[in-house]
């Protein structure tokens, strides 16, 4: 069932709050390629959405409740933002609260004379960094990659060091309404720009079965293209449901909740599409279960 609880959260945020803050920023340093003697390596990977990412915490709960052992998690944007909690220790029904608690106000900050973005992105930062007890990505209880682009060079920049809040916010940093994020002198925006469910960076740290969630718009013919701001949504749209089909078809199981309605903007149906993302779990558990069966006992007869 789920449920709402704003008091454990914010009680859970105020007891980080005295903690000093992970203040070195985010690194993008080579990490060796993950590897297990005893069954697989598994990695989730949480493509992008914005407010379609409420799914993305459904999801890991029914991972969890099935008991499906996560290795490694890998994020873009929405998909960071809830990684990065769930590789700190935040699962299950904490996860859920945690998500149904949180108001728009705690992420988003609004530029008074917005230039290059209408939000800073200094609250969005704050919020993991103190629901993470302000530890780095290394030091969170599972490797945690978030997926960014650099924007002078449109590189795919895979954090896996230092600050979480810092690396969460600039794979978060969606052009022209993020301010992009600025470290060590580059600047990086949205990592869904470049990989918008981005497997094959799971793939390159050693794992063997990716569960990849997908919870971007899909193109329709049935919206309304009549002015500038839907062509645009469109266009973006199309693009980033391209590239995220290209990584896709390099995971073992895509997982693709029912989210029919819900826009990118929707805190609203947060509820509806967490349910969504635990029921598209569910539906595909019997395949995820079956390839874990089938690569541990390859791996136990290649044992010498």
């Amino acid at each position: 069932m789920i449920r709402s609880s704003a008091a454990v959260v914010a009680l859970a945020v105020a007891g980080c709050a005295g903690a000093p803050v992970a203040g070195r920023p985010p690194l993008a340093e080579p990490l060796a390629p993950l590897s297990r003697a005893d069954r697989p390596v598994v990695a989730v990977v949480l493509g992008s959405g914005a407010a379609r990412g409420f799914a993305h915490v459904g999801a890991l709960k029914a991972l969890d409740d099935a008991g499906i052992p996560i290795d490694l998690v890998v994020g873009t944007s929405a998909g960071s933002l809830v990684g990065a909690l769930y590789a700190g220790g935040i699962r299950g029904d904490a996860l859920v609260d945690m998500a149904l608690a949180v108001q728009r106000n705690q992420l988003v900050d609004l530029v008074a004379f917005p230039k290059r973005g209408f939000i800073d992105g200094d609250k969005l930062e704050s919020f993991v960094n103190q629901a993470l007890g302000n530890r780095a990505i290394e030091q969170l209880e599972l490797p945690f990659v978030a997926v960014a682009t650099e924007l002078r060079t449109g590189t795919l920049t895979a954090f896996t060091r230092g600050n979480t809040g810092m690396a969460v916010r600039a794979s978060c940093s969606v052009p022209a309404v993020f301010h992009p994020t600025e470290i060590e002198g580059h600047e990086y925006v949205d990592g869904s720009l470049v990989s918008p469910v981005p497997v094959r960076v799971a793939r390159s740290l050693g794992a063997d079965i990716v569960i990849a969630v997908d919870v971007s718009m899909q193109p329709t013919d049935r919206r309304a293209l009549g002015n500038a701001a839907a062509l645009v949504t469109q266009a973006f749209v199309v693009m980033a449901g391209t590239i995220a089909k290209e990584e896709t078809r390099v995971a073992d199981v895509v997982v693709q909740p029912e989210l029919a309605g819900i826009g990118v903007t929707d805190f609203a149906a947060r509820e509806r599409a967490i349910a969504a993302g635990e029921q598209a779990v569910r539906t595909a558990l019997p395949d995820i279960e079956r390839l874990i069966a089938a690569k541990t006992a390859a791996n136990s007869a290649a044992q010498p």
